[in-house]
Parts: C-alpha cells; structure tokens; sequence
C-alpha cells in the first residue's frame, strides 16, 4: 500500500496525537481560546459547507473515488476545502490550547500539509483519469489549496444537489469530535483558574 493510500485510509485517526498532546500541555488562556475558536470555527463552517455540496462520499475510508466532479460552493474557490477546514480546525484548536506553542501547531500545520499534499495526489490522479477534459479546466481555473475570491462558473457538469441537511448529517461524527475538544479545553482552562 501507498503512503497516500494509507493516509487516506486513516486520515481520520491522524490527528488523535496531536489532540492527546494539547490536552496535556495545554496552556490555554482566554485570548488563545478566543482566537483559535474563531479560526476552528472558520475551518468547520468551510468544511459543512463542502460536505452540503459533496455529500457522505466524503466519509469514504476505502478507495478513492466520487461519482460526482464538485464544482459549486467553496470547490468554485479552492479544489480541495474539506482539507482547508481541516487545516483551519486543526490549527484553531492548537491556539486554543496554547499548548507547546507555537511549536506544536507548526509541527501540525507541517505534517497535515505533508499528509493531505500527498492524499490529494491520489485523488486527482482518479479524477483526471475519470473527468479527463472537465477535471483539467477545473484544475486551470481553481487553485489547490489557496482560496481564490472569485468562484469558478461551469454549466456543463452533472451536480449533486446541495442541502444543509445532509451536510450536516454527514458531519455529525466531526462535529462531535469538535465539540467535545472544545469544551474540553474550556473545561481544563477553567479547572486551573480555580
């Protein structure tokens, strides 16, 4: 196996580590808990917002594959926003817990930059080979991992319809997994002002 099929297939439990280093050195204080709540916020709300438009194909720990080339939403403005919210999740919660900071949060920031460059290879090699044409003009007018302003416009691709609804289902297991975290450090935070 791959080191990038490996990766996606426990893309999942890779952040485990980190979360178990925070919660022991965390270091919280009010204004890392603010701050990295706004940015984790910002990673979660991008990442319902792909899921909206993706759908529970996202959730797929076998082998990579989509029945559906997404364009609309945050994919008009960067291929890939499940991983830029991830990035942005990720990275929010190591502020709010100010553990080991700031080398902890650039030691994630690297690894999951190394990890989802190397997942993404691997599923644009399925949707070039897959959406030959249409995957080609996709990836010449939306940018990897930068978010540009303006959204990419298409008519003539086959689309998933959007719903929040299913977005969020779909999600329920990371929004969980986010909750939780956060009160978490809140909890900690808290319990050592006392």
């Amino acid at each position: 196996m791959k080191l990038s099929e490996t990766f996606f297939k426990y893309r999942s439990y890779t952040p485990l580590p980190f979360v178990m280093i925070m919660l022991l050195y965390n270091n919280s204080n009010v204004w890392s808990l603010i701050s990295g709540f706004a940015v984790a916020v910002l990673g979660e709300f991008i990442r319902l917002w792909g899921v909206s438009w993706a759908g529970s194909e996202t959730r797929s720990t076998g082998n990579v594959g989509g029945t559906y080339l997404i364009v609309d939403g945050p994919f008009g403005h960067v291929r890939n926003p499940l991983y830029v919210g991830n990035i942005l999740m990720y990275t929010g919660i190591g502020i709010m817990s100010f553990a080991l900071f700031p080398y902890l949060q650039l030691a994630g920031l690297l690894f999951f930059s190394i990890q989802y460059h190397l997942i993404v290879t691997e599923e644009e090699e399925y949707l070039r080979k897959t959406f030959t044409k249409q995957y080609e003009d996709y990836t010449a007018n939306v940018p990897r991992f930068f978010p540009k302003l303006t959204s990419y416009k298409v008519s003539k691709i086959e689309r998933p319809e959007f719903s929040w609804k299913e977005g969020f289902k779909s999600e329920t297991r990371t929004l969980q997994a986010f909750g939780f975290i956060i009160i978490t450090l809140i909890i900690i935070w808290y319990w050592r002002r006392l």
